[in-house]
């Protein structure tokens, strides 16, 4: 018995399925199920039901997963207690909201490779839900999305809280630098699609105030609000900082409101069981890179466009 066969049985336990458990630990899924072949042989036990699609637990691997769990848990311990550095080799799949990957996602990537370059980095970039989802189901390793997250079993750790501000077409709010409810309930409002945490967010402020907003378009893009409200489609609630070039070019007016938009919380998150160092180092990176006022690209792109 190994901790490379224990690892292969409890991720494919935890996971449901032998082939999200090979891309955990960047193996192949033959090889995967033959080292629990050999776990099954080494316990003189079969420990999944073969007959389901998904890996369903045997009576004999419901009574092996807590002491697997306990066994890789005491690896990391070591890991940890004598400060072995982390090694880290195959492929990282990370989740990453439109705004991180406009803002800090090339500083985070070249640190990621100076400091482990073998390491491969794939990143998604999609709307928070959809890669919380996907982190709870084992498909990224983790994502760095406004959270704080729905499902019970994902862990959260602040990266960084992100303010946001009203925007318009200067022609349309030429000074007001303040906006109140009332004057809302009169535009029409550009918003990002369900599968935002953001539009989660102010409807549920906007709930708060009594106020129904009159949602006109629905992007699942930043970038794409930005241009609907330059042109003047209607309004929108963007990061303070992320709007800043387009503000100063005078394309865009900044607005406050009465009462004000809420900050959100951009998380880390990753499953609760997963408990390997490497997201720990990860994690300090993102803190140290995820800079969400940065413009990486944008000013250039703004003067050109």
């Amino acid at each position: 018995m190994t901790l490379k066969q224990l690892e292969a049985f409890y991720l494919a336990a935890t996971l449901g399925s032998f082939a999200l458990a090979a891309q955990r630990v960047h193996v192949t899924q033959s090889s995967l199920s033959k080292r629990i072949a050999e776990l099954e042989e080494s316990v003189g036990a079969e420990l999944f039901d073969r007959s389901s699609q998904r890996a369903r637990l045997t009576e004999a691997g419901n009574r092996l997963m807590p002491m697997a769990a306990q066994m890789l848990e005491l690896k990391e311990r070591l890991k940890r207690e004598l400060k072995t550095p982390a090694t880290l080799t195959g492929t990282i799949r990370f989740g990453i909201s439109e705004l991180g990957a406009l803002t800090w996602l090339p500083q985070f990537v070249s640190r990621v490779r100076a400091e482990h370059p073998k390491v491969g980095l794939q990143p998604h970039v999609d709307l928070g839900r959809r890669l919380e989802r996907q982190v709870a189901r084992g498909e990224l390793d983790f994502a760095i999305v406004a959270g704080p997250p729905e499902d019970p079993q994902i862990a959260s750790h602040l990266v960084a809280d992100v303010r946001f501000a009203w925007v318009a077409a200067r022609r349309r709010f030429r000074s007001r630098r303040v906006i109140d409810a009332a004057e809302l309930s009169r535009h029409p409002v550009i918003t990002m699609t369900e599968g935002s945490a953001l539009t989660r967010a102010i409807e549920a402020w906007a709930r708060n105030q009594g106020l129904q907003l009159e949602r006109i378009v629905a992007s699942n893009s930043l970038m794409a609000i930005v241009g609907l409200s330059i042109a003047d489609i209607g309004i929108s609630f963007l990061p303070e900082a992320f709007v800043r070039p387009w503000v100063k070019q005078g394309l865009l007016v900044s607005m406050r409101s009465d009462p004000p938009l809420p900050v959100l919380p951009y998380c880390f998150m990753h499953r609760r069981d997963d408990g390997r160092s490497l997201l720990q180092v990860l994690l300090r990176s993102v803190v140290e890179e995820a800079d969400f006022t940065a413009t990486v690209g944008l000013v250039a792109q703004s003067k050109n466009d």
